[in-house]
């Protein structure tokens, strides 16, 4: 099966086994698009995917899930897309992104220290005017004009995603901690983190690409570092810190 999907304001024709990965990328249906570019998958794809995933839960010490062909298609797909992304001057971030007033703020941190839980809490602290980007799997996109994050299907557990693209303030780094802070950090402080938690391309050329990218990213937005808790307080003071 094969359909055109426009996903970071680029035209993507997906062929697939499993109708999930159609299913999944249906918001994003551009059926009378040409494509810039076009992914397919098969079986290897899904078993490398299934033994990428029995990695993990060995390394982290997690039951073993056995997940469904169409799932791991999914994931799959996404992978592909990843990495052909860096050739149109964007990439994919591991992180929770909400957009206000016209503005983007991408949250990004190691797993489980609570990203999708600070932007659910931007959103009961600014009602309708906070609008979930994607909040597992944007895509950034760095041009000379700006950096913009959009949506993309593949937004987590929660499911919170918008075909939008929104240009992107800030990038802040989540800590926990026990009282809120935040203050203003370097590029260097925060590319670490940058570069742990963007796809990274399995091609050279490719990821030497993300690499310039993340660059001039780390120009074009506000870098900032959070401290924080799970209570309201925490987005009250990182929206006031980074609305600029």
């Amino acid at each position: 099966m094969t359909n055109i999907y426009s996903i970071a304001e680029r035209n993507i024709a997906v062929t697939s086994l499993h109708d999930e990965v159609h299913r999944l990328c249906a918001p994003y249906l551009a059926p009378d698009a040409a494509p810039d570019f076009a992914v397919r998958t098969g079986q290897a794809d899904i078993d490398c995917e299934r033994d990428r995933s029995a990695r993990g839960d060995k390394l982290s010490g997690k039951p073993a899930i056995r997940f469904s062909d169409g799932y791991l298609e999914t994931l799959a797909v996404y992978r592909k897309i990843a990495e052909q992304m860096p050739r149109y001057d964007t990439v994919l971030f591991h992180g929770s992104c909400v957009a206000v007033d016209g503005a983007a703020y991408l949250f990004i941190a190691r797993s489980g220290t609570g990203k999708s839980t600070h932007t659910r809490l931007w959103r009961e602290l600014l009602g309708e005017r906070a609008v979930m980007v994607n909040d597992d799997k944007p895509f950034v996109r760095v041009t000379a004009g700006g950096a913009a994050a959009c949506g993309t299907p593949w937004a987590g557990k929660h499911g919170l995603s918008s075909n939008i693209t929104v240009p992107l303030k800030a990038i802040c780094i989540l800590e926990r901690a026990e009282k809120n802070a935040i203050r203003t950090i370097t590029a260097g402080e925060a590319y670490p983190m940058l570069l742990q938690q963007v796809y990274r391309p399995a091609d050279g050329a490719a990821m030497s690409m993300t690499l310039t990218l993340i660059d001039r990213l780390t120009s074009s937005v506000s870098l900032r570092r959070l401290g924080c808790n799970t209570e309201p307080e925490a987005a009250r003071i990182a929206y006031d810190a980074m609305k600029g």
